[in-house]
């Protein structure tokens, strides 16, 4: 299970603890919100992307979207979201769970610059109902980031 690879990245930093499981889903922004109690745009959701046949996960605010020419203009392509099933086996994580920690080899991550807003952010941890808080520098530190990037828009209310 993705919680238990998850569980297992932690471990090695003695962070394992902190990773919260929750009775009811985390799967989307509102609901992590609504069980954390936390504001919505506080949830670090993780996109997964194709690009040039590597799959990229961006994480960003809850409250944003992709920007499409902000995207084509960091990553020199058009902005193609991986399909759900292909999630799971590229990524390594199924989708509700989708996070920066214990990822197969090769996948890509970059943090938007939505995120520096907040002194702590809620990513999920591998499965539909888990999170953990983290600072930005802890972020920065347990992501294996490649670099802050700035490919997002605030959605429309």
């Amino acid at each position: 299970m993705s919680i238990e690879r998850v569980k297992a990245y932690f471990r090695q930093y003695d962070m394992d603890q902190r990773i919260i499981e929750l009775q009811e889903s985390s799967a989307t922004v509102e609901l992590a919100a609504q069980a954390l109690g936390c504001e919505p745009e506080r949830i670090a959701k993780s996109l997964s992307f194709m690009v040039e046949d590597k799959p990229v996960l961006v994480i960003c605010a809850g409250d944003v979207k992709i920007d499409n020419p902000k995207y084509k203009a960091t990553f020199g392509t058009k902005a193609k979201m991986l399909a759900p099933d292909e999630v799971e086996k590229l990524i390594g994580h199924a989708i509700g769970g989708v996070c920066p920690f214990g990822i197969e080899e090769g996948v890509a991550v970059y943090l938007d610059e939505s995120l520096k807003r907040f002194t702590t952010v809620y990513p999920a941890c591998g499965s539909a109902n888990s999170a953990i808080e983290l600072t930005i520098p802890e972020l920065e530190q347990y992501s294996g980031y490649e670099k802050w990037v700035d490919v997002c828009k605030l959605r429309e209310a």
